[in-house]
């Protein structure tokens, strides 16, 4: 089941388009990343999807259906940043929460210890690190369980602790079993965390799908050796890949995806009386396949 359908969808601000017709599907249980720079519409996109924005044309379904105050119900949104009380504790900010909300007044206990913030519930927001201010906004996401999560850039501005702690709970939360759409500029993130993506530019459409499909579609096979010329120069005799790149002290092979065979690579150029001292084969990079794509 397609927990998010987004046909044509399109959002004008006067003159400036910030969405084009934008159209692809979430599937259940995925971790769907909303992958663009600044500036390409990731936030327009989710502020239309949860409603608090209008298409200018188009339209979008949620678990096939028609949006509905239900759906919605089961849908927790991160859309800016933590808006809380500084002088209340986890647990009374969380009590707020659910009084606007009209929903989970009796998770708050289950939802601190799911974002690991049970130690310091009864800490004033004021003393929270930044990681723990948006952990406590996810937490808020959570109360009455929702099946899906929307998160807006819920790692910005975050140190490399705060990357890893954010990284490991949507991790977690999706092992869980919950569906999770997450906007962000962050390339490797997004590599490490989500399982589809749809990759925008200038409010179009790039590409979207898994994300093995859309930012790994080479082996890049790494090669080294003692004498480098004799390398390249066997190398060229090779057959199989599509590309070949030398850098300092090492020679990429580029193969289409699933082909490379580095016990036979290794065989070629030992038989032509070169040992390698380095072998190894990587995906394409999320770097470069997003800039291929976007520039």
């Amino acid at each position: 089941m397609a927990v998010l359908t987004v046909e044509n969808l399109r959002k004008d601000y006067g003159r400036i388009q910030a969405l084009k017709g934008v159209s692809f599907s979430v599937p259940e249980g995925a971790v769907f990343g909303i992958l663009g720079p600044n500036g390409s519409g990731k936030t327009t996109l989710l502020g239309l999807i949860t409603d608090i924005l209008k298409p200018t044309a188009g339209s979008y379904k949620l678990f096939n259906e028609e949006p509905n105050e239900s759906h919605r119900r089961q849908m927790g949104t991160f859309l800016e940043t933590p808006n809380f009380y500084h002088y209340l504790s986890a647990v009374r900010n969380l009590r707020i929460s659910a009084a606007i909300k009209q929903r989970g007044g009796d998770d708050i206990d289950r939802v601190i210890e799911v974002v690991n913030l049970t130690q310091r519930k009864d800490s004033r927001f004021s003393t929270y690190s930044l990681g723990m201010k948006q952990r406590l906004a996810i937490a808020s996401c959570l109360l009455g369980n929702p099946n899906v999560l929307i998160l807006d850039e819920p790692t910005n501005g975050l140190d490399p602790v705060g990357i890893a702690e954010t990284r490991e709970l949507i991790k977690k939360l999706h092992q869980q079993g919950k569906t999770i759409i997450m906007a962000s500029h962050l390339l490797d993130e997004v590599e490490k965390v989500c399982t589809h993506v749809a990759i925008l530019k200038k409010g179009e459409l790039i590409a979207a799908g898994h994300v093995n499909d859309i930012l790994a579609n080479e082996d890049i096979v790494e090669i080294s050796a003692a004498d480098m010329n004799k390398l390249q120069q066997v190398a060229k005799t090779l057959s199989g890949y599509t590309n070949l790149k030398a850098e300092e002290n090492i020679l990429k092979l580029f193969y289409p995806l699933g082909t490379a065979d580095l016990e036979q690579i290794n065989r070629s150029f030992f038989e032509h009386g070169v040992v390698l001292n380095g072998l190894q084969v990587k995906k394409k990079s999320l770097e470069s396949k997003f800039f291929e794509l976007t520039n």
